[in-house]
């Protein structure tokens, strides 16, 4: 006979239930703790580009704005710099992410599939890339080679594919996909491409919506190759704008020439550092709830079973 396991006691259940509140509280504890670290430098942030510079100088602002002011964004906004900033950086991210989704795409699917001569071999080699690098010098050399300095291909084609999100990609592929799908669509008649395009693409909107939000970021926010390759300023992206305004702002304070109205420029120059904050991160923070349910699951489904 099955000797059967004698029931939980009624104190060990109310200690069990016990346990579980203070773990909870714990961790709700812990996650307030962390919202309150993250959220407050960009509350304090939006509160010192609204005030008087004179007050956030003198620690008068801890989250609300004092002394409401919008003259640092008038400064900003009315540089016709910005306008061509953003166009480019738009123009960079949409056309750079597009490439970057296709390019990352043909490679980690391919790259997933067992029947794949070499592939291990291949992925030793594409992996090496992230430790290994031929350096600025050597890299900036080869752009100039192949045409591409002071043009928008400077800004996308060295970064086509990122290393670590082709192995996402990859894993994705590998751990969510049954290869029995793969096969049972083969044996229908399917081909390659017929399968990648009504089969595999519909099933990995989680991990584009990832990749998607990795790609845009990076392109929104690069600034150091654009100050590389990049020599005419029309086509500067917004980060490189940005930075120029915030140098000649501070070049302001210090110009001993003009004594008038220096202490209106120190000032002004204070609220255009955290303004430039602003504008340059409202259109990702404004795209990312928006993604922001399938990034939690790609990126879980990417890591952890990987």
């Amino acid at each position: 006979m099955v000797k059967e396991e004698p029931a939980l006691s009624k104190q060990q259940t109310i200690r069990g239930a016990s346990d579980d509140k203070v773990f909870d509280a714990i961790v709700y504890a812990i996650a307030a703790v962390i919202i309150v670290i993250v959220l407050y430098p960009l509350l304090y942030i939006v509160g010192a580009s609204f005030s008087d510079p004179a007050r956030v100088i003198s620690g008068e602002v801890w989250l609300l704005p004092k002394g409401f002011t919008m003259d640092a964004y008038t400064n900003i906004l009315h540089d016709d710099r910005i306008w061509t900033g953003y166009r480019n950086t738009i123009f960079y991210t949409v056309v750079g992410t597009v490439i970057n989704i296709l390019m990352t795409l043909l490679a980690a699917y391919p790259l997933s599939r067992p029947d794949l001569p070499l592939r291990n071999g291949i992925m030793v080699l594409i992996t090496l890339t992230m430790f290994f690098g031929g350096g600025l010098i050597p890299t900036y050399l080869l752009v100039k080679d192949l045409g591409m300095v002071d043009t928008m291909w400077a800004l996308i084609v060295p970064g086509a594919i990122a290393t670590y999100n082709l192995i996402v990609m990859r894993t994705y592929f590998q751990s969510s996909i049954p290869w029995e799908l793969q096969e049972a669509a083969h044996i229908d008649g399917c081909s390659n491409w017929r399968l990648l395009i009504s089969i595999i693409l519909p099933l990995s909107k989680p991990i584009l919506a990832v990749m998607v939000l990795f790609y845009a970021v990076g392109h929104w926010n690069s600034f150091f190759n654009a100050l590389i390759y990049i020599r005419d300023e029309a086509l500067h992206p917004l980060q490189l704008v940005l930075r120029e305004i915030l140098l000649i702002s501070q070049t302001a304070m210090t110009d001993s020439s003009s004594v008038v109205g220096m202490e209106d420029k120190i000032l002004l120059a204070e609220s255009i550092k955290f303004a430039v904050i602003i504008v340059s991160s409202l259109p990702v923070l404004v795209m990312y709830p928006f993604v922001q349910r399938h990034f939690v699951k790609g990126v879980m489904i990417g890591s952890v079973k990987g």
